[in-house]
């Protein structure tokens, strides 16, 4: 059973929760136990002579304390019933009004089966009919025996529509505990859900804005160096060819951005743009060597042989992506990437190394003197997010830097994501080995841009 949430789901839980036993002493009960004891008194008064002599001083002392210990009955309902048991026993014994007793009595019956546990409950019956059986068998009463028995019938229906009481609360807390969880299993979800898509937004955003923010950094770089290095013989091509560089970059840019735009006001990607795969990634090879980087990208036959799942697709792409920005703002423009997607076994092997560049100054403002960004920590979690896993550090014995990722073809299940210290960690050591492609590539080395 779910309840919707809001105001009136909260007040539909209240008047459903049923009464905890066990309570204090409340007024309410003062009052039910002022109210037996006058009803008492009234059948007293109003009795007639065959249903028992006039009580004594005693027996109102008796009929009066089995009255006011009904104060107890939701605190110690069988302690109640047991203190009204030895008071109304020698009042009976004493032949006083009968039927005074009975409210009372019924009554602490009613408040014990609505408490629990039923074998309880019913070991009291039985307890208290054999005694009542007992004592009028050794008295010699056995003539009234049998009226005894049939007005004992009362007492088990009062202890039997206790316990369909407790029975009707006992599933009311069920329905209201099922109801609670599963309104807070909904929250817990929408609140994971959130955080998830929060996640994968920024790592979107991270992606395209970094990638493209840093491209146009260094084609204005190189259209800036032109105009200021030699004003009397400028080259035009070379500014033609960086502003249009610029451009390109700010028009993918924009239909990226837009694509996650429309994503976020249409709360899913059905009827979107197609998630970028391996057939992006030439475009992202050109746009590096327009920006002056020397790209040699290889994509085997293997890695399209194995028709990778679009989710998969596209954590190789934003990977290569990430790697080919890095090693233009940390290697500076002239850096030499060499980058191979392959398929090993049932996985794509992605793997981007570069050199280090040649000592030229990285970009200006993305040096690594700044504060340590997301780039590493996003790979690692679309890595993750795919069932993969990645590895990226400095190389050892050569300058330059290496990203190694090893993505399933078809991820199943969903993957676990980061945890928060490692994707807060630095880099971990990658190997120092360019791989080696063994097919042909998809795509042939791209060439080195001369700086002017």
């Amino acid at each position: 059973m779910q309840l919707p949430r809001g105001p009136v789901n909260s007040l539909v839980l209240r008047s459903l929760r049923p009464r905890q036993q066990g309570a204090r002493v409340g007024l309410r009960d003062v009052l039910l136990a002022l109210a037996v004891c006058a009803v008492q008194t009234v059948m007293v008064l109003s009795a007639s002579p065959a249903n028992g002599r006039f009580p004594t001083l005693l027996g109102w002392t008796l009929l009066t304390c089995s009255g006011a210990l009904l104060v107890l009955r939701r605190r110690a309902p069988w302690l109640t019933v047991l203190g009204i048991v030895v008071c109304v026993g020698p009042y009976h014994a004493q032949d006083f009004s009968h039927l005074a007793a009975v409210p009372g009595a019924l009554i602490a019956l009613y408040s014990m089966a609505v408490a629990g546990p039923p074998l309880r409950s019913l070991a009291t019956l039985g307890a208290i009919v054999g005694v009542m059986v007992a004592v009028m068998s050794s008295t010699g009463r056995t003539h009234e025996l049998s009226d005894m028995l049939r007005s004992s019938g009362w007492i088990v229906v009062c202890v039997l529509f206790g316990e369909t009481v407790r029975i009707h609360r006992d599933y009311l807390a069920a329905v209201v505990e099922r109801a609670e969880r599963a309104e807070r299993t909904r929250e817990e979800e929408a609140a994971r859900r959130v955080a998830q898509e929060r996640l994968r937004i920024a790592r979107d955003l991270h992606d395209l804005l970094a990638h493209s923010i840093t491209l146009i950094g260094v084609q204005t770089s190189v259209a800036a160096h032109v105009l200021v290095a030699d004003p009397e013989r400028l080259d035009r091509e070379a500014v033609a060819r960086a502003l249009e560089g610029i451009s390109d970059t700010c028009r993918g840019a924009r239909a990226e951005l837009r694509t996650t735009l429309e994503v976020l006001r249409a709360g899913d990607a059905d009827g979107m743009e197609p998630l970028p795969g391996l057939s992006g990634l030439p475009d992202l090879a050109r746009a590096a060597c327009d920006a002056g980087a020397h790209v040699e990208l290889s994509v085997h036959e293997t890695a399209h042989a194995l028709a990778p799942a679009p989710a998969v697709g596209a954590a190789a792409y934003r990977i290569v992506q990430e790697s080919l920005t890095n090693a233009v703002r940390h290697a500076g423009a002239s850096v030499s990437v060499r980058a191979v997607v392959e398929g090993v076994g049932g996985a794509l092997r992605v793997s981007v190394v570069d050199d280090g560049g040649d000592g030229a100054a990285p970009v200006p403002g993305e040096g690594t003197s700044g504060p340590g960004g997301f780039g590493i920590a996003g790979m690692r979690e679309r890595a993750r997010s795919v069932g993969g896993t990645l590895e990226a550090g400095p190389r050892t014995l050569r300058p330059g830097f290496a990203v190694t990722a090893l993505l399933p073809a078809r991820p199943s299940g969903t993957a676990a994501p980061a945890p928060a210290a490692e994707a807060a960690s630095g880099a971990a050591p990658a190997s120092d080995s360019t791989p080696t492609p063994d097919s042909t590539p998809t795509s042939a080395a791209a060439p080195r841009e001369a700086l002017p």
